[in-house]
């Protein structure tokens, strides 16, 4: 039988030297990995349409004997092409890819998740760059976990916490328009590194760089 869904792609990789297995974030499916033979090929039909952090409608068939399904056709809807324009967009974009497939399990239904990326990623190709939306998303996705920190009893200072709780409650939007100091930055950044440690046993992959800046 085949199946349809929608999703972003978090990460590509060969699988033949002619087929790529394509792990998808969907809202109904949660995490998905798909064999899509032949899409190598420079004539394929999936040409063009199979890249990182690219939004799509996608239809499938389930493999009976593993997780990793069959992709039959992919229709394009986003490309979020500003991120391959700028190295800081996609090392935060990657973080946030990172951060998600560590977290989460595979085929659960993550619709807020899958949310929360996506509106992540439409903000981070039409704002400037900054530490910002790196600790709003780190935030706003421990909060969908069911791990959000306790603000008040953190120890941040005063100034930091309002940030902190602004920067988890509000929407990205009004995350990249907040003016954090030197110290500020420095402090949040301390603070969720700890964090996300003590929780999930080790840092997701790709913090330091997507909090690099432009360095």
């Amino acid at each position: 039988m085949i199946e349809s869904a929608t999703g972003i792609i978090l990460r590509t990789r060969p699988l033949t030297e002619t087929s790529l297995i394509v792990h998808w974030l969907t809202p109904s499916l949660g995490r998905i990995a798909m064999a899509a033979k032949g899409a190598r090929r420079p004539k394929s039909p999936f040409a063009g349409k199979l890249d990182l952090f690219y939004l799509a409608d996608f239809s499938f068939s389930r493999s009976r004997s593993s997780d990793l399904h069959a992709l039959r056709e992919t229709g394009l809807r986003e490309t979020h092409g500003a991120l391959r324009q700028d190295i800081c967009k996609l090392r935060q974009a990657a973080y946030a890819a990172n951060f998600i497939g560590q977290a989460t399990e595979t085929e659960t239904p993550l619709p807020a998740v899958f949310e929360l990326l996506r509106e992540f990623l439409d903000c981070l190709c039409g704002q400037k760059n900054g530490p910002q939306p790196v600790f709003a998303f780190e935030l706003k996705l421990l909060k969908e976990l069911g791990l959000e920190p306790n603000l008040a009893e953190s120890g941040l200072a005063a100034g930091t916490k309002k940030i902190a709780a602004i920067l988890a409650e509000k929407d990205f939007s009004t995350a990249w328009n907040l003016k954090l100091t030197d110290a500020q930055t420095v402090e949040l950044r301390q603070f969720l590194h700890g964090f996300l440690i003590f929780h999930l046993g080790r840092l997701p992959k790709g913090r330091a760089a997507a909090l690099a800046g432009d360095a």
